[in-house]
């Protein structure tokens, strides 16, 4: 038996046959060319068929990874689109007068170092990225078809590494797990891993020749991504031990599945509201397959950054009607527009800001740009006569922005009655992401139908942490006593004023603190859909009367 340590990506336990993929390396020559701008263009028709290629692989991952995943393959057209890999390229051809493949290879190997050597970790997982654009570029070059992973039957893959596009051309039903040498946490591979919801490692301290020459196919191996351990050739002794805890595994998952339909009551009777968060209506099937009770944010913003231009009233009306009558009864809380920040649109045209996350982003470009906004709200209150649409406002810091909002919803439903067009009477609720919403949130409760709190950006504002920046992550405490006491202050004053207060970000899901939310009295919790299940079997086995006993709040 061998025992290999690497860094888990995604959880859980495979065993299965070995198949080990070993890329074929592409030979590139240097070569002296005479017609410089002849062989630009070359590299150019092969620019333009790379973007035709990854649009395809776009629309691939998003029918099977959603639309968070298929973006990968967006800015990986951007990354061909740029102006320093293109220039890079074409200086190269122009100024050493060497083939187009020549051009291409050395720039991507200058890329990838300088990726490399960056210390913010998510920009070290660029350069997974950078040798997939260029290794199709490549293919396209030479004529040659791009390679792709192949499997007969269920396996554990053992790679180097996995670019994005072989990934997500890999044949789902055959792949038990992936091991790879290089790779990382951040890497666009991996996010695509965790959707895929198998157990896999990366950075995986393997032999480079005696793993990758094909010796090992055929054997059994195990990948152990909960400890972050891949065994080969295990003893009778691990292989019993593992395949036990993967039985275990599975009759987790199947007794979640007897949850479907019960309520999300406690022991002692206390009820809470299950949601999902979606960023598309392709998400709608996973929130039916896991039971929501209704949509607790529906990121709005997704419709925009897919577009190259602004989605008209008619189309966001579609959209946000297909989703009320999908969900019937069930109420659906639609964010509006959330760009800024990490999430930029070019065809906004907003102005370069040194802190976005601070700058106009949210709330602040629909104040400020009333004719974005009034299109997204005349197509929200429209889709509210099908459905139990609920309109939630991001980024709120006072009382003065949600009479403004108030103003602008006034002028529409004015508008919409002037022109004969049938409009609902939804909820109007508002994000307590910011330290000023949250202080000030015993006046805020007065003027609006509910909270959620968004403790993702709640969280970066309070600790004064960049939540996008890796090096900061042990600076990041998500169970930090200010932020507790932020949430428990801004439950209070809502119970005060007689509405109902949520949990919208990444905290609502931790199994950590689901009784003590329940203790502060949070009356919904909103989380991907596959956390619902788990989810609810805690609130169901949690006896809140006699937690708040013994309760001790460290914070």
């Amino acid at each position: 038996m061998k025992i290999y340590k690497g860094k888990s990506v995604f959880g859980g336990i495979a065993i299965g046959k070995i198949q080990v993929y070993v890329k074929g390396e592409k030979q590139v020559k240097r070569v002296k060319v005479e017609d410089t701008e002849a062989e630009i263009l070359r590299y150019r028709r092969a620019s333009e068929e790379a973007m035709v290629q990854l649009s395809v692989l776009y629309d691939k991952a998003l029918q099977e990874v959603g639309e968070a995943n298929a973006a990968i393959f967006e800015i990986h057209q951007m990354m061909l689109e740029d102006g320093d890999y293109h220039e890079s390229i074409e200086n190269i051809i122009h100024t050493q007068e060497v083939n187009a493949e020549y051009a291409v290879a050395q720039t991507a190997d200058n890329f990838a170092q300088m990726f490399a050597a960056m210390e913010d970790e998510y920009m070290r997982g660029r350069v997974a990225d950078v040798r997939d654009i260029s290794e199709r570029l490549l293919s396209i070059l030479q004529g040659e078809a791009a390679e792709k992973v192949s499997v007969s039957e269920p396996v554990i893959i053992v790679a180097d590494d996995l670019v994005p596009s072989e990934t997500v051309l890999l044949d789902k039903d055959m792949v038990l797990s992936f091991v790879t040498v290089h790779g990382s946490r951040n890497s666009h591979t991996a996010i695509l891993a965790r959707t895929m919801g198998i157990p896999v490692l990366v950075g995986t301290e393997l032999p480079l020749d005696g793993m990758l020459d094909g010796t090992q196919d055929g054997k059994t191996g195990i990948v152990d991504g909960t400890n972050g351990i891949f065994y080969v050739e295990p003893d009778e002794e691990t292989l019993s031990r593992l395949q036990k805890a993967g039985e275990e595994e599975q009759e987790k998952k199947a007794l979640l599945q007897t949850l479907k339909g019960k309520e999300n009551v406690t022991l002692d009777g206390k009820s809470i509201l299950l949601y999902a968060n979606i960023g598309n209506i392709k998400d709608m099937a996973t929130v039916l397959q896991n039971d929501a009770g209704g949509i607790g944010l529906f990121r709005s913003e997704f419709i925009y950054l897919e577009r190259e231009d602004f989605p008209s009233e008619e189309e966001q009306f579609q959209i946000y009607r297909t989703v009320a009558e999908i969900m019937g009864k069930k109420r659906v809380i639609i964010r509006t527009l959330d760009i800024g920040a990490d999430k930029q649109c070019d065809y906004f045209r907003m102005e370069r800001e040194e802190n976005p996350a601070l700058g106009c982003r949210a709330i602040r470009i629909c104040l400020t740009r009333p004719e974005i906004f009034k299109t997204q709200l005349r197509a929200l209150f429209r889709a509210s006569k099908y459905g139990k649409i609920a309109i939630m406002y991001p980024m709120i810091t006072s009382v003065k922005e949600v009479q403004r909002i108030r103003e602008n919803v006034e002028e529409v439903k004015a508008e919409l009655t002037a022109q004969g067009i049938e409009y609902g009477e939804p909820e109007q609720g508002i994000m307590i992401e910011t330290p000023a919403a949250a202080i000030v949130s015993d006046r805020l409760a007065k003027e609006v139908d509910f909270f959620s709190i968004g403790t993702n950006d709640l969280t970066q504002y309070l600790l004064a942490v960049d939540r996008q920046n890796p090096a900061l992550d042990e600076f990041c405490d998500i169970h930090h006593p200010a932020v507790l006491r932020m949430i428990e202050l801004v439950v209070e004053n809502a119970h005060r004023a007689g509405i109902w207060a949520g949990i919208c970000g990444e905290l609502g899901a931790d199994p950590e603190l689901t009784r003590d939310f329940l203790a502060m009295g949070v009356d919904e919790l909103s989380v991907s859909p596959g956390r619902i299940l788990p989810l609810r079997k805690t609130i169901r086995e949690t006896d809140v009367s006699e937690y708040r006993k013994t309760w001790q709040k460290s914070w």
